[in-house]
């Protein structure tokens, strides 16, 4: 359980983001959700809910979702399911459960750039972007790239661009930690992307896959060598859920069924 000596509760994105970058030890603490589950103090907590985050809306182009958005309203969303199938749906439908789903957000999430995440690793395979107060816009994959800086999430656009895309995870229980994800997406041009979560480092395209896969005819034997080619690319670790053999070997047989999924 974490420990607050404060929290705020801010008005405009400025005072949010003066009262966080005050101190070194101030935190956003979002739904707290994950905060939960460990042993932290915290100068002042800055708590969001007055900002007017929780939202998803779509223009022509994009789907904006707001950091404060639940995974809850992720999952039920006819928006999202509309533009993007049941991609979103399937990567956080199995988290814990409805309860704990109703609090965690996607800001919270995709900002502390989860290593375990089922939700990044989706958004990663889409084309997403993040906003925030003083880094400005950037694509997901950057932002995952970059190190860690003090600053908002407050939106993230998914393109709208028809993708077809599949969420594979392997775990021990229903509603445990996935032990490694992937995602995988095409668009109507036929461009691939593979990505790979839960490594249990934070989650990254396979780019010599996806490109592989754009570049040659889909047959059996070369979506074998894409898979391939995706964890050869990629690192894999070990902790107390799996090796990374077995991830290596695991990894594999979900990007086969992700790819056969949306082709």
């Amino acid at each position: 359980m974490f420990t607050l000596i404060d929290i705020v509760q801010p008005t405009t994105l400025e005072e949010a983001y003066a009262a966080l970058t005050k101190r070194k030890n101030n935190q956003v603490i979002g739904g707290s959700a994950f905060l939960r589950m460990g042993k932290k103090r915290i100068g002042t907590g800055i708590e969001l809910s007055n900002l007017n985050l929780d939202y998803i809306e779509e223009d022509e182009k994009y789907v904006e979702i707001g950091a404060m958005t639940t995974f809850r309203t992720l999952e039920t969303s006819s928006t999202i399911k509309e533009n993007f199938g049941k991609l979103i749906q399937n990567s956080v439908e199995d988290i814990i459960g409805i309860q704990f789903r109703n609090v965690v957000t996607i800001g919270g999430t995709v900002y502390s750039k989860y290593g375990f995440s089922d939700l990044i690793v989706a958004l990663l395979s889409l084309d997403t972007e993040v906003e925030l107060y003083h880094g400005g816009r950037i694509a997901l994959d950057k932002f995952l790239e970059n190190k860690y800086e003090k600053d908002l999430l407050t939106k993230v656009y998914i393109k709208k661009n028809n993708k077809k895309a599949s969420y594979k995870s392997l775990r021990n229980a229903k509603s445990d930690y996935p032990l490694v994800n992937v995602s995988v997406s095409k668009d109507e041009d036929n461009k691939f992307k593979v990505c790979i979560g839960a490594r249990p480092s934070k989650a990254i395209e396979a780019k010599g896959a996806s490109e592989f896969l754009a570049s040659n005819e889909i047959t059996e034997e070369n979506i074998s060598k894409a898979c391939q080619i995706a964890v050869d690319e990629v690192s894999f670790g070990s902790n107390m859920r799996a090796s990374k053999e077995y991830r290596y070997a695991m990894a594999k047989v979900l990007i086969k069924r992700a790819i056969m999924e949306v082709i």
